[in-house]
């Protein structure tokens, strides 16, 4: 007898049930779902990848998982983040803080029921310091973040701390200021940029070198005007030079020998324009002498020249104004004492003027009237004139040094004076130099800071009052 299905007995069952009912023996089929896969993490990538930062200073590093479907994402759970080292900090957020110097690994770690994945990156540590300014009996240096610290020689509040007491360790400059730019340091008094382009100074006033229109010490920064666009700032013994936006030369301080260049031998307790030119790039202040390049890279010297410091084949009239020297192209100038020196855009060294203790570096002792070359070599790349001694830096980070040597300034440990460049040391690291009156500092490419030469008023910032021969790490 043949089976029938009547849907219309059947009103109230699934419609599933009646279909399979009717389906026969074999003649019906199914249907199966394949349960959905959730993508797991294969690799984590860190960035920014192989950072480097000062110590003291923080930065946020950000872990990025790729996953098994190829999307990414940037991981905020489940990730432990941790240092191979100690040379950093790494904090739950992956925000990391500079320790102390060196190379350290720091890794990301993503914890899934799949197994755990890492990623790694290293982070270099370098030291805080970015530059740093020898001159007299005290230094200056700023670190990475644009405070400003000083040590040393304290007497009339050079260091601008808000005392007149000396200090043999790094003292932050009063304020908490973060923006400073660029410092120079005279005999006994301080200048100093922001970034704003505000124009400091402080310390020794008898000559109005501090620009303020007195001749009142200050132990704290003194604003200079109201201008906003100075670009480079120069001090000498006892008179500041400084350069603004538009290319103009600005004097003020002590002015006897004509060192201002404004056709006077008159003080002036303001910053005063000098000639017209509009093209000043970077100026130099000796003692009694200054020195300035153009943009186009010509060499201008005025003031006194009894040493022959102001390299115009002569020796005793002072210059009044500014006056080419030669006819080169010039990259690189510093005044020292009595001597000055220079490097020629092909990288040449040359110096002149006062050379009783060798400063000069032409293996002689006389005094030179006008540029002369020093050494054949043609790589050079910094320069610093001390009180009567000279340090310089070689495009392949070797340190040189010559001329006086009786507190150790040169930093070879002999104690003898030299009149011809000798490399100090054996590093190959050094990325520049300074020079004050005794003593010197260099910073080499980490960032690290070392002192030499005479320590009797704290100016190695060693915690010592004991002069070292060979440079010495500040701590």
């Amino acid at each position: 007898m043949k089976a029938t299905c009547k849907l219309s007995s059947l009103l109230l069952v699934p419609l599933l049930a009646v279909l399979t009912a009717c389906g026969g023996g074999g003649g019906g089929s199914t249907t199966s779902t394949t349960p959905s896969t959730t993508p797991t993490v294969v690799s984590i990538a860190i960035t920014p990848a192989s950072p480097t930062i000062a110590i003291g200073t923080s930065l946020p590093l950000t872990a990025t998982a790729t996953y098994s479907d190829s999307s990414t994402k940037d991981l905020t759970k489940s990730v432990t983040w941790a240092a191979k080292g100690t040379l950093v900090t790494v904090y739950s957020s992956g925000q990391i803080t500079g320790k102390a110097v060196g190379t350290d690994t720091v890794t990301a770690t993503y914890t899934q029921s799949a197994g755990n994945v890492t990623g790694s990156t290293d982070v270099t540590v370098k030291a805080p310091w970015t530059t740093v300014v020898a001159g007299g009996n005290q230094t200056f240096a700023r670190k990475a973040d644009g405070s400003l610290y000083g040590w040393g020689l304290n007497n009339r509040g050079q260091l601008g701390d808000t005392t007149t007491t000396d200090r043999n360790v790094p003292t932050p400059v009063t304020g908490s200021v973060l923006t400073w730019k660029q410092v120079a340091v005279g005999d006994q008094f301080t200048i100093a940029l922001r970034t704003d382009g505000t124009l400091w100074a402080w310390g020794f006033n008898q000559n109005g070198q501090l620009g303020d229109g007195t001749t009142v010490d200050k132990a704290t920064p003194v604003k200079i005007g109201t201008a906003t666009d100075w670009t480079y700032v120069a001090a000498g013994k006892a008179h500041a030079l400084a350069v603004n936006k538009g290319g103009v030369l600005w004097g003020w301080g002590r002015n006897f020998d004509g060192q201002l260049g404004d056709n006077t031998n008159i003080d002036k307790l303001v910053p005063t324009k000098i000639g017209t030119a509009t093209n000043w790039l970077k100026v130099a202040a000796g003692t009694i002498h200054s020195l300035g390049l153009r943009t186009d890279g010509s060499l201008y010297s005025w003031g006194g020249n009894l040493n022959g410091q102001l390299g115009n084949g002569l020796s005793g009239p002072d210059v009044l104004q500014p006056a080419r020297v030669g006819s080169s192209t010039w990259t690189a100038v510093s005044a020292g004492d009595t001597h000055s020196m220079a490097i020629r855009a092909d990288g040449a060294l040359f110096g002149w003027g006062g050379n009783s203790s060798g400063q000069v570096g032409n293996n002689g002792t006389l005094n030179v009237t006008a540029p002369a070359q020093i050494t054949t070599a043609i790589n050079w790349a910094v320069v610093a004139a001390g009180g009567s001694h000279t340090m310089a830096v070689r495009t392949d980070g070797t340190l040189w040094g010559w001329g006086a040597n009786s507190d150790g300034q040169l930093g070879d440990g002999l104690g003898l004076d030299t009149s011809s460049p000798n490399q100090i040391g054996v590093a190959t690291n050094w990325s520049s130099v300074s020079a004050g009156a005794n003593h010197s500092f260099g910073l080499q490419t980490d960032s690290t800071l070392w002192g030499w030469g005479r320590n009797a008023e704290g100016q190695l910032g060693n915690g010592k009052t004991v002069s070292a021969p060979t440079p010495v790490n500040l701590p």
